[in-house]
């Protein structure tokens, strides 16, 4: 773990503190600017894969924000959660090619 994984590990638990007193739709517009935050950070780090992952994971914070019924709910919720982190575990496990070096043979 490096220091963005405890600054994402921090903000998480002070959102989920913070819904004990702030209203739901609040607290989830939060989650969503804090997981964009950590999709800029994780791409200017150099990890397209891990901010793509946080990016994609901003989809279950709207599906609680806009609060659609249903099946589409479950699909919107749970979708998005399912690729983001599988797309971080396989970001952080090595299976994902390496898209964000340059090979120097290549460009001669």
């Amino acid at each position: 773990m490096d220091h963005f994984d405890w600054i994402a590990f921090a903000g998480f638990v002070l959102l989920t503190v913070s819904s004990l007193a702030l209203e739901g739709i609040v607290v989830a517009a939060a989650f969503a600017g804090f997981l964009l935050s950590l999709a800029s950070w994780r791409l200017y780090d150099g990890r397209p894969w891990e901010a793509l992952a946080w990016l994609i994971l901003v989809g279950s914070t709207l599906t609680i924000i806009f609060e659609p019924g249903g099946v589409v709910f479950v699909a919107g919720f749970f979708g998005p959660m399912f690729v983001g982190v599988g797309l971080l575990f396989a970001s952080r496990l090595e299976w994902l090619p390496d898209i964000w070096t340059v090979d120097e043979r290549a460009t001669e």
